[in-house]
């Protein structure tokens, strides 16, 4: 028993003490100890977690990194909106924003204004509630999404080292903050950072990264947590909130609290008594842009009292009392030397200008983006022309406009095949890009195979990112149909680091039960453009199989509902290439289901759209879905007035109470299973 004693003592003393080594190395960015030191600690922390037999709380640091990876991320409603702001580019626009704020509010209002850097990142709310001996404990973490509602990505939240996963009693009440609360910030991927994750996919034979701002959004929400681990992000917090609403009576007294609480807030921050000081700070902040280790595009600018605030208001798309002040893009002249194509994922070529070298705004620019073919044509671009290049969102670099026509300079011409396999490219009415409707292109490949793998798809567990690229790499696959060969090349999977015997069986078990799925899910996995899950349905009940949509007319796919022109065209283009074909036979050929059950649609439902919260107890969400669509009817997301009916399980959230405001009809599981039934 002393010795249990002594080991409870001794993981006390470690949580508390790696907390706040945490807190010095990566909020206040004064470290005490060596990273050697700090992992040792960790371990010895770990070591004695294992050996007490007991459930390490959520907010430990070793409950950092780790976990399973996830299958997608579910949307969550935000307390309020995370609405955009509006947009200052210059001083005249400025004046006039604060003009019209001091006419709303009257002459004889003061306002100070609270200003801060523009960090160039992805918006995040992380919700906090209480915790054991008074304190509070992260419990989620979602990204801003529409504005409105957002997905949950707490599990990969949780491995920012400067976000807090709890916060102390004494840090609360040094702050002025309950237990139950909200904290809006930006995460974003230092240089540093950005340039050894570049350097890794380079090394790897991967394209780099455009842009810090891309590469923390696709960090976040990556579905493997300890990838984001791996690729240090940093979060700024720059709101708090309580119950959707400010807690403080400033904005400066929230980023003074939050502070005060453990958060990492931005010190590049002052109040201002007037526009004329709110420039004088812009000016310091783009004076200070190349030396802060991280992208800025500006300064957002606040009236700094919440009463203000609140008299102000909103418009629709964003609040009155806040402005962007946005640095003008960084340009420079320099000479178009070639164009190269870039084929993405979706198929879409990318014309890319090679340029001579040109410093921009400190950094080195060679390449930049020219759009499509329409705005080559519309600048008139020819090789040799000396062309004026901006860092577009002070990031990407963007060809915009011919400065002199080079004396020798040649015509550009768009490729009228892919430029990575040679299959077609197409083009649809009112559209600007071309896009290879090859799904077998390997410049699409990597993400195909995670499309095709996805729990709505195929729903081959175990093949996320990182077994995707260990494949690719290794050249063990080379398009989908190549994962139902993978068992005649065990012996060299299990040989892949991190793949081991074990995990090589259970992807092989998944890939073998994946043959087996239904129609309607195989459709959807080919992932061909424009069709969705419920397209993919209405497609297999209607035709039965793979070879009857091949042959069925544009006119014949328009008489399924859900499909229009745009729709049978697309479907039509992907039969039409035959590469599509070739791996279509190819899959047959491995045992893939190509047939289903012809099915009658069902009518009962038509014209209802229905919304689904909460949990169900007999049956998931999906389920529930399937079996409305099944009906005739629609599932939507959102509530509104034109909702038919809200089906609220266990935990209903805002989408119940919102039915309720707009009187929409509410079932529960019961209700929806008798209008399903005595419908049918």
């Amino acid at each position: 028993m002393a010795k249990a004693g002594e080991n409870e003592r001794r993981i006390r003393e470690l949580r508390e003490e790696l907390r706040r080594h945490e807190h010095l190395y990566y909020v206040l960015d004064a470290p005490e100890i060596p990273d050697a030191e700090f992992d040792a600690l960790m371990r010895e922390l770990a070591r004695l977690e294992a050996e007490s037999g007991e459930a390490v709380p959520a907010d430990s640091p070793t409950q950092r990194v780790g976990g399973k990876a996830a299958e997608g991320f579910q949307k969550r409603q935000h307390s309020r909106p995370m609405l955009s702001l509006e947009n200052a580019y210059n001083e005249g626009e400025l004046r006039e924003w604060a003009r019209r704020a001091q006419e709303l509010l009257g002459e004889k209002q003061k306002i100070e204004f609270a200003c801060e850097l523009k960090l160039d990142g992805l918006s995040l709310a992380l919700t906090y509630e209480a915790g054991p001996d008074g304190g509070a404990r992260l419990v989620s973490g979602v990204t801003r999404g529409d504005g409105s509602v957002g997905e949950d990505v707490t599990q990969n939240v949780r491995t920012i080292r400067s976000v807090p996963l709890s916060v102390s009693a004494k840090q609360l009440k040094s702050a002025g903050m309950p237990e139950v609360f909200e904290v809006r910030g930006e995460v974003v991927m230092p240089h540093a950072a950005f340039r050894k994750m570049n350097a890794e996919r380079e090394a790897e034979g991967l394209a780099a990264a455009a842009n810090p701002r891309n590469a923390a959004a696709g960090t976040l929400r990556t579905l493997e947590p300890n990838v984001v681990a791996q690729r240090r992000l940093d979060f700024y917090a720059y709101f708090l909130l309580a119950n959707g609403e400010a807690l403080m009576g400033s904005q400066t007294e929230s980023l003074d609290a939050l502070e005060a609480a453990g958060f990492r807030v931005n010190r590049n921050r002052v109040r201002a008594g007037s526009v004329d000081e709110v420039l004088e700070f812009i000016a310091r902040a783009e004076a200070l842009r190349e030396t802060l280790g991280y992208e800025i595009d500006g300064v957002v600018v606040k009236v700094d009292a919440v009463e203000q605030q609140r008299r102000l208001g909103f418009t629709g798309k964003a609040p009155r009392w806040a402005v962007a002040y946005k640095f003008a893009a960084r340009a420079a002249v320099t000479v178009l030397r070639g164009v190269i194509y870039q084929v993405g994922r979706t198929g879409k070529v990318t014309p890319v200008a090679e340029l001579e070298p040109v410093n921009i705004g400190g950094t080195t620019v060679a390449r930049a983006t020219l759009h499509n073919a329409d705005e080559m044509a519309r600048l008139g671009l020819k090789i040799g022309d000396a062309v004026r290049v901006e860092r577009g969102g002070d990031v990407i670099p963007k060809v915009v406009e011919v400065v002199e026509h080079g004396k020798e300079a040649k015509e550009i011409e768009f490729p009228s095949v892919c430029p990575e396999c040679g299959g077609h490219l197409v083009r649809e009415e009112d559209e600007a890009d071309w896009r290879c409707v090859n799904a077998s292109c390997p410049a699409r490949v990597s993400e195909e195979l995670l499309h095709f793998a996805s729990r709505k798809a195929m729903n081959i567990e175990g093949l996320g990112d990182a077994m995707v690229e260990l494949l690719l790499t290794n050249g063990l696959v080379k398009d989908v149909a190549d994962l139902y060969t993978l068992h005649e090349k065990r012996a060299k999977m299990v040989e892949l680091e991190r793949v081991g015997e074990r995990s090589a069986d259970l992807l092989l078990e998944q890939i073998e039960a994946s043959k087996r799925r239904p129609l309607a899910k195989f459709f959807f996995a080919l992932g061909v453009r424009h069709v969705g899950e419920r397209t993919a349905q209405v497609l297999a009940d209607e035709f039965g199989g793979i070879w009857r949509m091949r042959d069925a007319s544009v006119e014949e796919l328009q008489l399924v509902p859900d499909v229009g022109p745009v729709v049978a065209q697309a479907i039509q283009e992907f039969f039409g290439e035959r590469k599509n074909v070739a791996l279509l036979e190819k899959l047959e050929r491995a045992g893939v289901q190509f047939t289903g059950e012809k099915k009658v649609r069902g009518t009962a439902l038509a014209g209802k759209t229905f919304v689904l919260t909460g949990t169900l107890a007999g049956m998931t969400r999906e389920e529930a879905k399937e079996r409305i669509e099944a009906a005739g009817g629609k599932v939507s997301s959102s509530v509104s007035k034109k909702t038919s009916y809200v089906v609220a399980g266990d935990e209903a959230g805002s989408k119940l109470e919102k039915a309720r405001e707009l009187g929409v009809a509410v079932l529960d599981e019961a209700g929806l299973l008798q209008l399903l039934t005595s419908n049918n």
